[in-house]
This record gives C-alpha cells, structure tokens and sequence, in this order.
C-alpha cells in the first residue's frame, strides 16, 4: 500500500485510477478528433486543447472515486463495476455542464462530450476486464510473515482468506507463546536463522501478533529482519492499515500514545475546514431551503406536531449542544424522554419519514448547526448523552471519539451502515477513532465525496 496523506491507498487502486484517467484523456482526445473529421475541420495539435482534455477527465475521475468505483465490490465484479462507471459518467457529464455554463470555453464542445461520455464506460469497462486477472494477482500482494501461531495470528489469516486482501501470508512463527491456533506453524526453535527465513521467503513485512508480549519479544530478531529492508509491524497497526479502523481488540494505550496520529499540528487544516465548513453551509442552506420549506410541508400534514425537532447531543469536548432535524417519526416516539435506538422497519417512523431518511433530507437542517460551529461537515456522529454514558463504561476509548467536532457525515457513515446494538456501536467506534487518529483534509474530502454513493445507494437508513 502506498500512504497518501495518512490515508493508505492500495497500489492496485492506484494504478488503476492512473489508467483510467490515461484512458479517459485518450477517449477525450478520440471525442474530439472524431468531431472535427465529422465536419472537415484541421486536427490541430493536442496541446491546444490540452486543458479541455484533462477537464474531462479530472471531472469523471473524481465521480468515479464518488460512487466507488474503486470499492471492493466493484473491483471484483465488472459487471458491478459498469453500472457505477455509468452512474460517474453521468455524474461527471452534470459536472462538465455546470462549468460549461459558469467558465466557457475551459471544457470541451457539447458534441465532443457526448461522443466522450459513449465511449467512456465501454473502454473502461473492457480496461477492468483485461486488467482485472492481474491487479488481483499475487503481484501486487504483500508477502506477510506472521510471528506467533494463536488466536491473534488466526485473525490476520481469516483477513488474508477474504476476497480482494492486499496480501498473502508467506508463513506463521510458533514463538512458544501458548497453542496454536493456525495449521502448518514452524516453531521458532526448528529456524537457525529467522532473518534469513524472512529473506528465503521474500516477505516484504513481518506483523508481530504475539499472545503474550511480556518477556516474549525476540529482539534480536526483529533487529536482524529490520536491517535488511524489511518493515516490522504491530497487529494493531497491521489492522488499522488494512481494515481502515482502530482495532479494539488489539489496540492498547500504550499503542495509540507512541503510534502515529493524533498530530497537534492541525492549526491551518482546521482553519481550512472551518473555513470550508461557513462557504459550504452557507451555500447548501440557500440551495436546499425550497426542498425544506416542502418536506416540513409534508410532515405537518401526515402528523400531529412539530415539522422540525431539536435534539441534544454530545459534541466536542463532551459538550452538549442542539442538534435540528426534519421530523421522521411520531411526536409520541420516545415515552418519558427515554432515549431509544431506531431498529429495522421501525413503527415510529411515518411514511414521509421513511423517505426522508433514505435519501438523508431530514439532515439538512443540520446545516445550520454547522454553520454556527458546533458541528463540521465531516466528524463521528453526534450521539444522545444516555447513549455516551453507556457506552463509554462499555466500550474502551469511546471518549476520545470526542476530541474531534461532530459532523455530518463521516468513515463511519461511508463504511458502516446504521447500527442499533452495542456490537455496531463497537464497530463505528472503530471508524471514528481511525478518522480522528489519521485525520487530514485529504481524508476529509475522500469522505464528501463517498457520501454521494451513500446518497444514491442508500443502506441501512433507518
């Protein structure tokens, strides 16, 4: 994996965005040539329309990375992978239009972006399926050599056996440190030298996933393998770069105070979010007050009470603040204040409700509360102070899920459908705590961006 920003990116992912963005000028460029043949104009240099070219393709690119075209799913099946590819096309046609309108002349001709967006998915789509065999290869895997043989070296094995891993285990090392867990362990005791192991089998990491750490550390070892060019790695940071969370299980607090994150150094990414935060509310408040002033409409009328409710919750620093809503629910939802949380097809809901929660309208007037400052774009989700309370005498490391402003949107949201029990809860910790450990404005704008697959692909909304 290739670390961008503190955010790890496949090399697979990458080259085949860099493909794609290849192919995309190529297919600009056909466009374009192809029209001017069509009505006997010269072909002039590619240079000249350079900036038109890469328009196109900056546009399509990042609608691709919006509806995840570079997801798991979509990697794996390329019929999954057209339907999304279309969808970004369309998306990035929208995009193209816009800027048309408002800065003429900086994209390409209307007839040269509909031969564009013809011949865009059929040749990424015929990309995917010839390069599909070999970015799934071994190739681009690491080779990982466990050292341990119990239930925390289980844990990386069952990670490898899922489809679309980025690596492949080379090996498991008994270390004595209890029974094993996993088949075909060589015991440390039967390897005269375990740097030239690591060398015999080309791994290109080692991942400590040790039971018992206390006096089971073989450092010389580790010392020999790091000199020769390979990393060395714990299970929790092993986890957390390949999963995308903070492993909890593992995860300690010795390991979050000495590993990487958690950087004070923020002061020009927070007044850059801030920043962000004020033109965007401010913008979006104006565009979607029609679609509000509608949906209070319509909730006034399905139900008794009030078309917007206001909430508390707990925000930055533990502090509680209002939260404002589009009514989904019943006035008569929750008895007696008791905070309680939404489940699968919950009666409460009305049936405005049940929309305006698939497609995330009852969050707009949140905007204002970002605007005010209490909440930012992207953040953990705010939660009920009794829901807090609890988990966080159940769950290690909940508060600092806190140290961050609340927000909207967020990991959690773009990778973890809704939760109702202490075991999704756990789950979007995890999210959160990676989000606020790795946090940068390049993380932040991946996040916006997937939120529209959350959009148009609604899961989970409850």
């Amino acid at each position: 994996m290739i670390r961008l920003f503190k955010h790890y990116v496949p090399h697979a992912v990458l080259l085949l965005g860099l493909v794609d963005i290849v192919l995309l000028m190529v297919t600009a460029e056909a466009s374009w040539v192809l029209r001017a043949w069509q009505i006997g104009m010269a072909i002039t240099p590619f240079t000249e329309r350079l900036g038109p070219i890469l328009t196109f393709a900056v546009a399509v690119e990042v609608a691709m990375v919006a509806v995840g075209v570079y997801g798991l799913e979509a990697l794996q099946s390329v019929r999954f992978a057209c339907v999304r590819l279309i969808v970004a096309v369309a998306l990035g046609m929208i995009f193209i239009s816009v800027l048309s309108f408002l800065f003429p002349g900086v994209t390409l001709w209307r007839s040269n972006a509909l031969y564009a967006a013809l011949i865009a998915p059929t040749l990424l789509t015929v990309s995917r399926m010839l390069l599909g065999t070999v970015l799934g290869s071994e190739a681009f895997k690491r080779r990982v050599l466990v050292l341990g043989a119990g239930p925390r070296a289980a844990r990386i094995k069952a990670l490898a056996d899922k489809p679309g891993a980025g690596f492949i285990v080379c090996g498991f090392i008994g270390m004595n440190d209890g029974p094993d867990a996993v088949r075909g362990a060589i015991n440390r005791d039967a390897i005269d030298s375990l740097g030239d192991h690591v060398v015999n089998l080309k791994a290109s990491e080692v991942v400590l996933a040790l039971q018992e750490r206390r006096n089971a550390l073989p450092l010389q070892d580790l010392l020999r393998i790091k000199t020769t060019g390979v990393h060395v790695n714990e299970l929790s940071t092993f986890l957390e770069r390949e999963t995308g969370r903070v492993d909890l299980a593992t995860a300690s607090h010795s390991w979050l105070i000495f590993s990487d994150g958690f950087s004070s150094g923020r002061f020009l990414s927070t007044v850059a979010k801030r920043l962000f935060d004020i033109l965007a509310s401010l913008l979006l408040l104006i565009l979607s007050a029609p679609i509000v002033l509608l949906t209070a409409i319509a909730v006034k009328l399905e139900s008794k009470g009030p078309a917007f409710y206001r909430q508390a919750r707990v925000g930055l620093f533990g502090v509680e603040f209002d939260v404002i809503k589009l009514r989904s629910m019943r006035q008569d939802a929750e008895i007696a204040g008791l905070a309680v949380w939404a489940q699968e097809n919950d009666p409460r809901i009305t049936r405005v409700g049940r929309f305006i929660r698939m497609v995330r309208i009852d969050e707009l007037p949140q905007v204002w509360v970002v605007l005010k400052g209490r909440m930012s774009f992207v953040g953990p989700r705010p939660e009920r102070q009794q829901f807090v309370s609890a988990l966080t005498t159940q769950l290690p490391f909940y508060a600092e899920r806190h140290m961050v402003k609340p927000g909207i949107t967020g990991w959690a949201q773009i990778n973890y459908p809704y939760g109702a029990s202490l075991e999704d809860a756990r789950n979007k910790l995890e999210y959160d705590l990676y989000y606020a450990k790795n946090y940068t404005p390049f993380l932040d704008i991946l996040i916006l961006l997937q939120t529209v697959r959350v959009l148009l692909w609604p899961s989970g909304a409850r």
